[in-house]
């Protein structure tokens, strides 16, 4: 079968418009979390400068995060889910996790988040109330430049299950094939970015 050009514009369209609302879901999703973080907050009546100050930011960067003009790291995340005492995935989801024996996660069942383009990460444990560690699932996709560095405590592993990925702690960039991990102090300034087309890798951090 011919497309005709009437077939081809057609296909065209349909292509943009999946584009655009996938645009728009990620959009929606990432938007989200800042939401849900002004309101917790806005509960708990903590003022902005206090909350600035807690996460040891000043509070005109503060201000960037929460209104969503600012991508909020997962370590930042992290913080706030500790000043607000809530959990993370409450921050990540909207829902409070419900299992305390175990929880199981179907492939492909996560808690997904588009953070921006060439990177979204799934929670793997987002229904398991008051756990210590923090599986997820990264995927990347090859983009210009260096990653943002980001810095927070406790200790963090990472498994590359595809692809190449490129771990750069401080100033040290190191390259991991499938296969191969690392395990790592988290206070060193520290990103990871797709050396391949493509790359995925499993992050186990405990704060």
């Amino acid at each position: 079968m011919i497309d005709t050009p009437c077939l081809i514009w057609y296909n065209n369209v349909d292509k943009s418009a999946l584009r655009h609302r996938k645009d728009n879901n990620m959009n929606a999703e990432i938007n989200a979390i800042p939401a849900r973080v002004r309101e917790l907050r806005e509960i708990l009546e903590i003022p902005q400068d206090k909350m600035a100050g807690r996460l040891g930011v000043s509070a005109e960067e503060y201000l960037r995060l929460e209104s969503g003009e600012r991508d909020m790291p997962i370590s930042t995340l992290y913080e706030i889910a500790a000043v607000l005492n809530v959990d993370f995935s409450t921050l990540l989801t909207g829902k409070t996790p419900k299992m305390a024996t175990y929880t199981v996660t179907r492939g492909g069942k996560g808690a997904k988040i588009e953070r921006y383009p060439g990177y979204d990460y799934t929670s793997l444990s987002y229904n398991f109330k008051g756990r210590e560690m923090e599986p997820i699932l990264v995927n990347l996709t090859r983009e210009d430049g260096r990653p943002a560095l980001v810095s927070h405590s406790g200790q963090e592993f990472n498994y590359v299950i595809h692809g190449t990925v490129r771990v750069t702690i401080a100033r040290k960039d190191i390259i991991l094939e499938a296969g191969d991990c690392i395990y790592f102090d988290p206070v060193q300034p520290h990103g990871q970015s797709a050396v391949t087309e493509t790359a995925s890798f499993l992050t186990v951090i405990k704060e």
